[in-house]
Parts: structure tokens; C-alpha cells; sequence
């Protein structure tokens, strides 16, 4: 019986061969799916916390404002230790909302690229289909998270679908810079061989 010998790491896999837990398979922006979520999330972190960080700091220093308006300071002293009173209050309330936001946006970005790599596995392929499956699936658990009416969650469905299009249509071009397969292009392309060589004469 002839022994089978195991292929060579430098044997292309196509994605049905590619071992089902593999952190390299269906790599998107020539990145590994693990890389893909740390950035994601850390980047995600980060915006949300410069965003919460600028929201909640205005809005904690109106509502200091607003609690101490019937009690505002009449000397220098007065003054001095009520501006340092509504820059803590402005800076905790801040980095509160911050570390909110950011922690929120992250989830969802997190989630959002679990999704479509979990899609990409499914499907066997990886281009701007799985993406808009992913974003739609995201924005349908955060309409129902936030409990958004159907006006508010209906927007945010359309939002979810442009970014989804743009998004994976981006990762699609550089993909196919770097001669990558992406399925439909790879359909198309077939679909246009076909119609080629099933009349090869050229007649009619």
C-alpha cells in the first residue's frame, strides 16, 4: 500500500481546503483575521473615546454651569476654585463618556468583522457580499439593542448598506490589485469565457 504523503506547506489551498480554524484563511486587506479584529477594535476604541471624550465634557460642563447658576462666585477666590470645580467635573464626565462610547463602538466593530469573516467561511469566498451580510446583520442588532422605531431603524439599515457596499468594494479592489479571487469577478469572468468559447466560430 503506498504511503500518502502530506502536502507541502507551499501547496495553494483553495478556501474549501484551507483547515477549518485556520486564523489565515480568507485574509481581507492582506491582513490575518486576528490582526483585522485587534485593529478593528483598537481603532474603534479609540475614535469612540475621542468622540465621547469632546460630547460628554461639553455636556458636563453645561450641566455644572446649570447646577451653579444660582450661586455663581463673587470674588477671585470664588472664581478660581469654581473654574477648577467645572474642569474636573468636565474632564471625569468626559472621560466617562469617552470610555462609554469607545468601549460600544468597539463591540459593534468587533462584531462586524467576526461576522464577515464568519460569512466569508461560510460562503467559501470573501468579497462585498459578505461584508453588506455582515453590516446589515450589526445594524439589525443595534436597532433592536437601542430599541430604535421603525423610522430610526430603517435608516440605520440604509447607512449599514452603503457602508457595507463602499467597504467591501474597497477590500474587493485591493484584493484584485493583488490578485486576489473575488467570487462575483470570478463569475463574471466565467460567464463571459462560456459565452466565448460555446460558439467559437463566431456564428450565429
Amino acid at each position: 500500500m503506498a504511503a500518502i504523503t502530506p502536502p507541502s506547506p507551499s501547496d495553494d489551498f483553495t478556501p474549501q481546503e484551507i483547515p477549518r480554524w485556520s486564523p489565515l484563511d480568507f485574509p481581507r486587506l492582506d491582513m490575518s483575521t486576528p490582526s483585522r479584529l485587534g485593529i478593528a477594535a483598537l481603532g474603534s476604541f479609540g475614535l469612540g473615546m475621542a468622540l465621547g471624550t469632546a460630547h460628554g465634557g461639553k455636556v458636563a460642563q453645561l450641566r455644572f454651569r446649570a447646577e451653579h447658576a444660582h450661586k455663581m462666585p463673587t470674588t477671585t477666590t470664588d472664581w478660581y476654585f469654581y473654574h477648577r470645580s467645572k474642569n474636573y467635573h468636565a474632564a471625569y464626565g468626559g472621560l466617562k463618556e469617552g470610555f462609554k462610547m469607545g468601549s460600544k463602538l468597539s463591540f459593534w466593530a468587533f462584531a462586524m468583522i467576526w461576522l464577515e469573516h464568519t460569512v466569508d467561511r461560510y460562503r467559501g469566498k470573501s468579497d462585498l457580499l459578505s461584508t453588506v451580510i455582515a453590516g446589515l446583520t450589526v445594524s439589525g442588532g443595534f436597532s433592536l439593542w437601542n430599541r430604535f422605531p421603525l423610522t430610526m431603524a430603517a435608516r440605520t439599515t440604509k447607512q449599514a448598506l452603503a457602508f457595507g457596499f463602499i467597504f467591501g468594494g474597497l477590500q474587493d479592489v485591493l484584493g484584485l490589485l493583488r490578485g486576489q479571487h473575488i467570487g462575483y469577478v470570478d463569475f463574471v469572468k466565467r460567464r463571459l469565457g462560456g459565452s466565448g468559447t460555446n460558439n467559437p466560430s463566431g456564428k450565429t
